[in-house]
């Protein structure tokens, strides 16, 4: 799966399209070392598939290798993160 991100420096989103259709999650720069993920959208026809799971993989291996921290506030990355202690060395206290 390839999973495109943008950000703008404030802003940012991973996304990834499969078959025509696109998720996507999104996040907020709150500091340099901090950011919060908001949103997750997942199509009905790629639920079940594992895509919103690789969205929120990315985003704890992106923040792994920029040295940052994530505020897992949209529900479905919070309950990915309680779903993965190996992933909490990435989240803010």
């Amino acid at each position: 799966m390839q999973i495109e991100k943008s950000d703008d420096g404030v802003h940012g989103r991973y996304s990834l399209s499969v078959d025509g259709q696109t998720a996507e999650m999104t996040y907020s720069r709150s500091s340099p070392h901090l950011i919060i993920i908001d949103h997750t959208a997942v199509p009905d026809a790629l639920r079940g598939k594992g895509v919103g799971q690789a969205l929120a993989a990315h985003a704890v291996a992106d923040a792994r290798q920029g040295g940052w921290k994530i505020i897992p506030l949209c529900p479905f990355m919070l309950a990915q993160v309680r779903r993965h202690a190996e992933w909490r060395d990435v989240v803010a206290a």
